[in-house]
């Protein structure tokens, strides 16, 4: 049975009279990709927010690698390394800028700077330059090399891709993977860019208007598109269709193609793709 690092129950927060979480029931497994799906304005940074103590929430409970009270999450969030925008001093170096914030969050090991750039893939020349000089996708992997600082257990990464071209984006996705698969991170991964998420994530969290409407596994997905794919060659399509009709097998598609997580999302939010 899978292990729980974080569980919301009937999570709601409200800012005035707005409910922006309504709650919101969240499960997150040991060892997830965890991929937060939904528009600008659906609840994601908020929630982000609440898991990190940066908010308080009026309802429900939140436990933190099984913590049972709000003391004990506090003492568990230490343990939880966030991504949620690039800040970072522009006149500064990597090293320069992830030491700093190495000493504001009270690790003592002065390696560790090291240890995190190389995860990253910024122990370069080129990351000898003052910040300011970064690409877009050199600051994002700076942010993520600064959640990685102390080595935490979780990490929540809010739009890590936003505003990236494709190389920038595939780079961070098997920075992801490579979180994940070599040193067992538990990855928490917002996006609006719901291909990508589906590329990364091994479970999903549908969030709208301030609901969790429904969380699922890949499996999942595949299970319930009611389709199965079977790869030709683009010449041997039309035969293969024939021969699967002539025994009786009923072709919908020729592509074959599954329903993807942006066929789910709209589904659930009752909208329409563009």
């Amino acid at each position: 049975m899978a292990q729980s690092v974080i569980m919301l129950n009937g999570i709601v927060k409200k800012y005035g009279p707005k409910t922006v979480l309504k709650g919101v029931n969240m499960t997150v497994n040991k060892g997830d990709i965890y991929g937060l799906i939904g528009k600008n304005g659906a609840g994601k940074t908020t929630l982000f927010k609440v898991l990190l103590g940066l908010s308080d929430f009026q309802d429900g409970k939140l436990s933190i690698l099984g913590a049972k009270n709000e003391n004990e999450n506090r003492k568990n969030r230490r343990k939880i390394g966030f991504f949620v925008g690039a800040n970072f001093f522009g006149y500064l170096n990597a090293r320069q800028n992830l030491d700093y914030y190495r000493k504001v969050k009270g690790i003592k090991d002065v390696n560790e700077v090291d240890r995190v750039l190389k995860i990253v893939g910024l122990d370069t020349d080129a990351a000898k330059a003052p910040a300011k000089r970064f690409s877009l996708g050199m600051k994002q992997r700076l942010g993520i090399a600064n959640a990685l600082l102390g080595n935490p257990e979780i990490i929540i990464l809010d739009e890590p891709t936003n505003g990236l071209d494709p190389q920038g984006i595939h780079d961070i996705r098997e920075l992801i993977g490579k979180l994940n698969e070599k040193y067992g991170t538990t990855i928490i991964v917002s996006s609006h860019i719901l291909s990508e998420l589906e590329n990364t994530a091994h479970r999903f969290g549908i969030v709208h208007e301030g609901v969790l409407m429904r969380e699922m596994t890949r499996e999942d997905m595949k299970n319930e598109s009611g389709l199965y794919s079977i790869e030709v060659r683009d010449v041997d399509g039309p035969r293969a269709a024939e021969i699967l009709k002539e025994n009786g097998i009923n072709v919908v598609k020729a592509s074959g193609k599954a329903n993807s997580l942006e066929d789910f999302y709209f589904e659930m939010i009752g909208g329409e793709k563009h």
